[in-house]
């Protein structure tokens, strides 16, 4: 199959942007519909290969720090030309730019109090590539990214992510409470409330045996391929502390669901750096 064309590409573009744009309003989005009006014009290009140019394009969304289209997973192999585009189309598409930036500094509203454990855990994704890709050397470099950062924004959203704490209590003591065990149901506690938030970790919870769970709570309104921020403490923290947890919130404010990665977070993670400490003299 040929290369896509800048023509090809730029209707791509269009059409994941018009469904984004649905999705981060609240809208419904048919993906199946608008990839049949696209293999229309695209004469020569299959649904699948549809399909999987929009995964690349949520894997450029994520470089740029941006929200994708829940739905399509991240593919990072993509066209340098895509990329290009992606870039140019957010250049100009302020409301866009608007609507990803109230909607990662808004205030979040604490979610309903009445979990369903059947539908609050879900698997884990699959542990996914790195986003890193290698120059003509074979060296590996992060790629740059076009202005804001809106998904570490939204990371550095504070109400958000007490909110998913307090989804991540109720989600807890509903676990305790169903399994027959009240007493530790209610000994849960709100330790980056009750303690501060140096200790790496947010929730004091419990095994149905009693054993301690520590879980620190990631918390985003997109989809769970999102990814988070961990500090260094709380990395060295999953490498000490026993039975460490890290839950995943995510969809929040849609109908939150979380999913759990046990043990090491550079085992479970991909690790990435993104800061540095920087000392002078």
């Amino acid at each position: 199959m040929s290369h896509w064309s800048r023509i090809e590409v730029e209707a791509i573009v269009r059409t994941y942007f018009d469904m984004l744009n649905k999705e981060l309003h609240g809208e419904r989005v048919n993906k199946k519909e608008a990839n049949r009006q696209l293999n229309r014009i695209l004469t020569g290009r299959t649904l699948a290969s549809i399909e999987f140019k929009h995964a690349n394009m949520s894997a450029v969304l994520l470089d740029l720090g941006f929200p994708y289209v829940d739905g399509y997973k991240p593919r990072s192999n993509y066209q340098e030309l895509l990329r290009e585009v992606v870039e140019a189309h957010l250049a100009l598409d302020k409301s866009l730019l608007v609507t990803v930036k109230n909607l990662v500094e808004q205030p979040a509203l604490v979610a309903a109090t009445d979990v369903d454990l059947e539908l609050a855990f879900v698997p884990a994704p699959q542990r996914q590539p790195s986003t890193f890709h290698r120059t003509g050397r074979g060296e590996r470099v992060n790629r740059p990214r076009l202005g804001v950062n809106y998904l570490e924004r939204e990371a550095n959203n504070a109400s958000l992510g007490k909110a998913g704490e307090e989804f991540v209590l109720e989600v807890e003591h509903a676990r305790l409470w169903k399994a027959g065990h009240r007493s530790l149901a209610e000994r849960i506690e709100h330790v980056s409330q009750t303690q501060g938030d140096g200790l790496g970790y947010d929730v004091l919870s419990f095994e149905i045996s009693g054993k301690e769970r520590p879980i620190e709570v990631k918390t985003t309104r997109f989809g769970p391929l999102t990814p988070f921020y961990a500090s260094n403490n709380e990395v060295n923290v999953s490498r000490l502390l026993d039975n460490y947890q890290l839950y995943r919130v995510f969809n929040y404010g849609k109908g939150p669901k979380v999913f759990v990665l046990p043990g090491l977070l550079d085992q479970s993670c991909t690790l990435e750096p993104t800061h540095y400490r920087a000392l002078v003299g």
